[in-house]
């Protein structure tokens, strides 16, 4: 039976391996931190953070996530180890919550690796806090045992380090800060939840948890549903590089409609205060199908989640899939990890008998040990089978009814494209799906207007079947995916809201460029060389400045007459050549403070090559959403932090479809 712990309260420990669950309702930073009888830590090796994941006995997760699981084995502990502080912290520098006032209270769970709870705590309380110490292990009378502490400390972690003793408590506070940041180019946007009266019933099967984890629990159900297990499990990410980290920040208060509307943090209400749509909930959605069979699964439908419109419907189905599909793989990755930790504490008792290592008892153990290991992975791999077989049904309905904002380029709805009277939801900028899921694509939908630039890495990279493609073919497939993204910008867009400048010093993509200056939908011509890189980028840094001044002062409504109060869109090619720092500082203004004021960057560049410049770079490649013209598995989800495949939106070879969007797109800007 689960102990439920009260700030201060203790519970004696039986295990030694364990696994500590954290959920939140919004992303947060899970740290571990080993000291000594007195409470002190000895140096920045006895923590265990984003920055430096693993130390003996612990591992703990490498990003910021609602969701964490961290590892701890207490008998691989040093013996100058007497306490285990777990620590949480509210990402800093970013645009989401600041205090763990703002946000649900976090729950953390102590539990064995067969999944049962020993004992719990939520941490209720809390209110100028951003960092705190949930719980700790300590050792008394060689025992261990877990206490609830719930201290908070308003200085983050730098002060919770140093309260508790750390001479580098700064310098490491700020290498988590940077670990966790390093994460956000690799980042899919949140999604807004769904509020408790709106949430549709989703008739998918129940997690892949084997009998041995303590049962099943219905799908989409409150709680935290693991990640890949820690011991001997991959963690999502690139190799050589930090892994995928979600951070899922809030767009800041907008307090003039010459701006984007607000999108509210994980864990808060869904905010309808989007022009035209109501402040009052979502009435749930009509009965489109009738009731399935007693057995037999429910008959998927486009647009059976809830929502004031088909387009908003389908919006939150589109993100209910993604996080079904999620946490069923998590489910089953976390019964495989269990099966494999299993078979091999067995296979290590059987081991350690001298008289069983010989002889046919000793092989008689070793053969069961694997049997339940391989029924424990079929009992999972059915149940993610049958969660699987749901959701294919649910996406090969959901496809073919989305709107053009959502909808692939070979979908048939482009067909019948007329320039909007109104700005949608969102865009669909690629596809996302997952190994064990493969034939399942999950749209990319990012919220509109653009609350991050894009950075298209036109790097040296292997695609994630293996292929490989030079320096140049990468270059133009990057330009070709930065031009399919900013024409279904203007596509999505009213005639009238949404402008494109173009940056080319070198005219390197002159070729794939020519649809957009072909069509006359761009603002003026590519410019080239470092006159046109200045001039541009002097008149769009002027515009947010002189925007800034008229929000900030209280005056909106006193703009210059003929203002342009569409959404800007900068496209820099084959950055960094013909910048210099001016130039540089600006993209980097431009990217921090644009997007709020209504002007959004495109950066189309080599990462590497654009190291050169060092870490003036950094805070601009961290500012922007990373994504590739190739397969790549770069990209994390906000919920449990997998690396998901991302396939980029680009225009089927031969298709025409691009230049009839266009040129709708420009007979519409013509007449307005």
């Amino acid at each position: 039976m689960t102990a439920e712990l009260v700030r201060g309260q203790n519970h004696p420990l039986s295990q030694a391996r364990l696994e500590i669950r954290v959920s939140a309702g919004t992303p947060i930073v899970a740290a571990a931190a080993l000291s000594d009888e007195t409470g002190r830590i000895h140096g920045v090796e006895w923590v265990a953070h984003p920055g430096a994941p693993t130390q003996p006995g612990l591992e703990v997760s490498r990003q910021a996530a609602a969701d964490h699981r961290l590892a701890v084995d207490l008998d691989a502990l040093p013996e100058a180890v007497h306490r285990v502080g777990v620590l949480l912290a509210l990402p800093a520098g970013g645009a989401g919550p600041v205090r763990f006032g703002a946000v649900a209270a976090p729950f953390v769970a102590v539990t064995g690796l067969d999944g049962g709870e020993i004992a719990s705590y939520t941490l209720t309380g809390l209110d100028a806090e951003s960092a705190v110490v949930a719980l700790e292990l300590y050792r008394r009378q060689g025992a261990w045992k877990v206490r609830a502490v719930g201290q908070g400390y308003a200085g983050g972690l730098a002060e919770l380090l140093t309260d508790q003793g750390l001479p580098q408590a700064r310098q490491l506070a700020g290498s988590i800060d940077e670990a966790v940041a390093q994460g956000l180019a690799r980042s899919v946007q949140a999604p807004p939840p769904r509020t408790a009266d709106g949430d549709r019933s989703r008739q998918t099967a129940t997690p892949a948890l084997g009998p041995d984890q303590g049962g099943t629990a219905p799908q989409g159900a409150p709680g935290p549903v693991p990640p890949t297990s820690p011991y001997g499990g991959q963690p999502p990410g690139v190799p050589g590089q930090p892994a995928p980290q979600p951070t899922y920040p809030g767009t800041a208060p907008d307090p003039s409609a010459v701006t984007q509307p607000s999108v509210p943090t994980a864990g808060s209400p869904i905010d309808y205060s989007h022009p035209h749509r109501q402040n009052t909930a979502p009435p749930p959605p009509p009965p489109t199908a009738p009731p399935a069979a007693p057995g037999q699964p429910a008959q998927p439908v486009a647009g059976d989640a809830t929502g004031w419109s088909m387009e908003e419907r389908l919006y939150n189905q589109v993100w209910g899939m993604f996080e079904d599909l999620a946490r069923t793989t998590a489910a089953y990755r976390s019964a495989v990890d269990f099966a494999e930790s299993r078979m091999d504490k067995e296979l290590e008792q059987v081991l350690s008998d001298p008289r069983s290592r010989i002889g046919g008892q000793g092989d008689a153990a070793r053969e069961a040990a694997r049997a339940r290991h391989a029924q424990l992975v079929a009992q999972a791999r059915e149940a993610l089978d049958r969660d699987i077989a749901q959701l294919t049904a649910e996406a090969d309905v959901v496809e073919p009814a989305l709107p053009p904002a959502y909808a692939r380029w070979d979908n048939p709805v482009w067909h019948a494209y007329r320039p909007p009277m109104e700005i949608p939801m969102a865009l669909r900028l690629g596809d996302l799906h997952l190994p064990e899921a493969d034939r399942i694509r999950i749209p990319m939908l990012v919220r509109l207007p653009l609350e991050r630039g894009l950075w298209i890495d036109s790097g040296h990279s292997g695609s994630s079947d293996g292929s490989f493609t030079d320096s140049h073919a990468m270059g133009r497939l990057a330009m070709e995916t930065a031009v399919a993204h900013a024409a279904r910008l203007l596509a999505v867009y009213p005639a009238g809201e949404f402008t494109v400048h173009v940056i080319d010093p070198a005219g390197s993509g002159a070729q794939p460029l020519a649809p957009l200056v072909r069509s006359g939908v761009l603002a003026a011509p590519p410019a080239l060389g470092a006159a046109g890189v200045a001039d541009v980028l002097g008149r769009l840094t002027q515009r947010v400045d002189l925007v800034q001044m008229a929000v900030r002062g209280g005056a909106a409504d006193s703009l210059p007459p003929g203002f342009d109060t569409s959404q800007q869109l900068l496209i820099v090619n084959d950055f960094p050549h013909g910048f210099d720092d001016r130039a540089v500082n600006q993209l980097r203004y431009l990217a921090d403070e644009g997007p709020a004021f209504g002007v959004h960057l495109m950066m189309v560049a080599d990462r590497e090559e654009s190291s050169g410049y060092g870490p003036l770079l950094d805070p601009l490649w961290r500012s922007l959403l990373r994504l590739t013209p190739v397969s790549d598995d770069h990209l994390a989800d906000p919920w449990v932090g997998h690396a998901w495949t991302y396939e980029p939106s680009l225009v089927p070879p031969g298709s025409q479809v691009l230049q009839q969007v266009l040129a709708r797109v420009a007979a519409a800007r013509t007449k307005y």
